[in-house]
């Protein structure tokens, strides 16, 4: 019996420690470091730029406004009278916060079905799937980190009947994500990973 407590520990402890692969890179206001920390990322970033056009930095300010560099973000619970669980306020997960939907979407027009949203990578080539099809459907530039993420967080359609205009305080988050994209441009530039 001591035995299966002893292996019952055993696999909690590796268990705990384990999944660590979600956990962010430090110091997230700076590229340069966020990049050191994960070069793959990099690596990951740059082939989507390659592929779809949308630079690295619009990717990383937009993936910090959403899930801050966490690979199993959510959103979180909503309550009914303040204690009683009623479900997430959403289905978005992962690094891009992709809803379940528009995940399917992507992987069946790019045959990926396997890609998951907790992996860097599939996280930003669906970014860059959607952005470039904002920028084919609603002409917003691949560099224009403001609208793409309009684009993003209200959908297409929401944005071409300008629904954003009616929250304030989403307009305040897209500009704090062009100024942060802006941020992490001049950053990867002085550090030569741009």
């Amino acid at each position: 019996m001591k035995k299966v407590f002893t292996a019952l520990a055993f696999v909690l402890l590796v268990a705990a420690c384990g999944g660590g692969g979600s956990a962010p890179p430090r110091n997230l206001d700076n590229a340069c470091s966020i990049v050191s920390q994960r070069a793959n990322w990099l690596t990951e970033m740059k082939k989507v730029e390659r592929k779809w056009g949308i630079p690295v930095h619009v990717q990383m300010a937009t993936i910090h406004q959403e899930s801050k560099f966490v690979g199993d973000a959510r959103t979180p619970f909503r309550y009914a009278l303040g204690v009683i669980p009623m479900g997430r306020q959403s289905s978005a997960f992962g690094y891009s916060q992709a809803l379940d939907g528009t995940w399917k979407e992507y992987q069946q027009d790019q045959r990926k079905f396997s890609a998951k949203r907790d992996r860097f990578r599939d996280a930003v080539d669906f970014m860059g799937w959607y952005m470039h099809q904002s920028n084919e459907r609603l002409g917003i530039s691949k560099y224009d980190a403001r609208n793409q993420y309009l684009a993003y967080h209200e959908g297409r359609t929401g944005f071409a009947r300008g629904s954003y205009n009616r929250k304030s305080w989403l307009l305040r988050v897209s500009q704090a994500v062009a100024d942060r994209s802006d941020m992490y441009r001049y950053q990867l530039i002085s550090c030569g990973k741009a």
